[in-house]
């Protein structure tokens, strides 16, 4: 059997623990009708789990999580084939407020924060699909993860990188979810910065027990907090496995975690045709 095959299996709890928070199912997904993007992904991500998807750019990565969140229509885009069920109810084709309401929250790449708002008003409006009105305790939750948060009373614009995205993060925390998806958190900032956001990703989850599903080129950051991990290349899921397994395994050490050493000083050498060539 190949260390695919070996790794190529369900994450722990999804056969005799109970039923994963999420299971996409088969999945694929076409663009403007004709560009076929997931080609029969699948994945599922435990109650209270992080779990990383990691892969190149172009991958499909970011398309995982809109069709999750139901933002492929923004985009012309469409799940036409299989299903993606959450907390026991199938969601494809589910508008995206609605799948807010049921506990899924993206943080999308580049953060896409409220520039012209305050911190403090991007912080209200992640709980506008909220019934409650007493917000100012999770506010308060907020400001006690993030604190430069709270000094920053002047419009979100004026944030720093890492600070816009602990605003979003906040921002997704404020409506309450069961699972957050997040897209590239650590674009863009800087190695002490991604250090200190993926620490608070690792503590929301633990005190709030928060779902997390994180898709990452930082797979380095990445499985170090996840618990279980899937690689995709070209639209599908080429190998999976715990943490552990994915740091350890060779492919994934020369692709995701320079591991290659010497060997990418000279094109000759590199061996990543043939590698990915077995993967797919």
């Amino acid at each position: 059997m190949t260390e695919a095959a070996e790794l190529h299996r369900p994450p722990p709890g999804s056969s005799s623990a109970p039923a994963p928070l999420l299971s996409v199912r088969n999945i694929e997904v076409v663009y403007d009708d004709v560009i076929l993007v997931l080609r029969g992904l699948s994945l599922e991500v435990p109650q209270g789990a992080i779990v990383a998807l990691l892969g190149a750019n172009g991958a499909g990565k970011s398309t995982t999580l809109k069709a999750i969140s139901g933002l492929l229509k923004t985009e012309d885009g469409e799940v036409t084939r299989g299903e993606i069920v959450f907390d026991g109810d199938r969601i494809d084709g589910t508008d995206p407020d609605k799948i807010v309401r049921r506990g899924i929250f993206q943080v999308m790449e580049g953060r896409r924060i409220v520039s012209d708002m305050t911190s403090l008003e991007n912080l209200r409006l992640g709980a506008f699909t909220r019934s409650d009105r007493n917000v100012a305790a999770d506010i308060e939750m907020v400001y006690n993860y993030f604190p430069r948060l709270k000094e920053r009373t002047g419009l979100a614009g004026y944030l720093s990188g890492g600070e816009q995205q602990m605003l979003a993060i906040g921002r997704a925390l404020m409506a309450r979810p069961k699972m957050i998806l997040m897209d590239e958190p650590s674009m863009g900032l800087s190695p002490l910065l991604v250090k200190e956001v993926f620490s608070i990703i690792k503590q929301i989850n633990r005190d709030l027990g928060v779902t997390i599903l994180l898709v990452e080129q930082n797979a380095r950051a990445a499985l170090s907090v996840a618990s279980h991990g899937y690689i995709m290349e070209q639209g599908k899921v080429v190998l999976d496995g715990t943490a552990d397994e994915l740091r350890d395994n060779e492919d994934v050490k020369e692709f995701y975690l320079g591991g290659a050493g010497d060997q990418r000083k000279s094109f000759k050498n590199l061996k990543s045709f043939k590698r990915r060539k077995r993967w797919l």
